[in-house]
């Protein structure tokens, strides 16, 4: 039977991969963004922990607890220990890769760079622009004719004459 504590930390770690996933999904700032991603991955690494955690268990080190006595399943632990390992080169490397974004486009907006960067991609490639850069002239265009309505009818329906 699990203890309320277990309960409570099982509930963080689970809101923490929530909390992540929300801010990637909701997110247009590229920073945030990572930010988010790494509330994910804590909520990961607490979730793994979690599996392996027995609260009457002690530490898995021969020679140290008495016979008999259960132990604490380590495999979790050391996976999370190399997912921590992992996970702080990435974060890194996605920071580098947001500073260096920033200074190329001069902006962390995802709309923005989406287009920037699609922009940048088709010049490289020697290609024109998948649409117009300019601004439509004369503002907003006229609505669609209504059916059945002629040039000698108004609004009504009833003619003119």
């Amino acid at each position: 039977m699990q203890s309320t504590f277990d309960i409570i930390l099982a509930i963080g770690a689970f809101g923490l991969v929530a909390i992540g996933l929300l801010g990637l999904v909701i997110s247009s700032n590229l920073f945030r963004m990572v930010l988010a991603l790494v509330m994910a991955e804590a909520g990961a690494n607490l979730l793994l922990v979690l599996v392996g955690y027995r609260t009457d268990a002690v530490a898995p080190i021969l020679g140290v607890q008495a016979a008999g006595t259960p132990m604490v399943d380590p495999i979790p632990q050391v996976l999370v220990l190399t997912a921590i390992v992992i996970g702080v080169g990435v974060q890194a490397l996605a920071v580098a890769a947001v500073v260096r974004i920033y200074q190329a486009y001069g902006t962390l907006d995802v709309r923005v760079l989406r287009e920037r960067f699609g922009l940048d991609v088709t010049r490289a490639a020697g290609l024109p622009p998948t649409r117009s850069l300019e601004a439509p002239v004369g503002g907003r265009p006229l609505p669609p004719p209504i059916p059945g309505l002629e040039d000698g009818a108004d609004m009504a329906g009833q003619g003119r004459g």
